[in-house]
């Protein structure tokens, strides 16, 4: 299967595994997020948001194609996750979600910074 074409990286699996269990943790840990699209975009335009999840299996991917390009105008991190029902679990509600912003990561900031410090590694190794 080909990647959608807002797939501007492949985040390994670990990662995006990683990255589940990490959102998971900042909702247990009262951190904040912002759930959608819409607010996902608003909150990386404010630059408040610190990372973003965005779901391989958008229909049709021209709701989040913007998101990369936008992430990484405003230097915010982001990565890729396999299912918008997974990313939605995981931030707490019981809809699909195409996207999530971490804006506050709780008590799980160190997690939260190893996490964006993987990514950047990771991205740095594949140019």
């Amino acid at each position: 299967m080909s990647s959608p074409p807002y797939i501007t990286w492949e985040t390994p699996d670990s990662l995006a595994d990683e990255a589940i269990r990490l959102l998971d943790e900042i909702m247990r840990s009262n951190g904040k997020v912002k759930r959608g699209v819409n607010e996902t975009t608003k909150s990386v335009e404010r630059g408040s948001a610190k990372l973003v999840y965005i779901a391989r299996d958008v229909n049709p991917p021209e709701i989040v194609m913007h998101l990369p390009h936008l992430c990484e105008e405003k230097g915010i991190p982001y990565l890729f996750v396999p299912s918008k029902k997974e990313l939605g679990k995981a931030a707490g509600i019981e809809r699909p979600a195409s996207s999530v912003a971490v804006v506050d990561a709780g008590e799980a900031v160190s997690r939260l910074e190893k996490i964006i410090q993987m990514i950047k590694e990771f991205r740095l190794t594949k140019k």
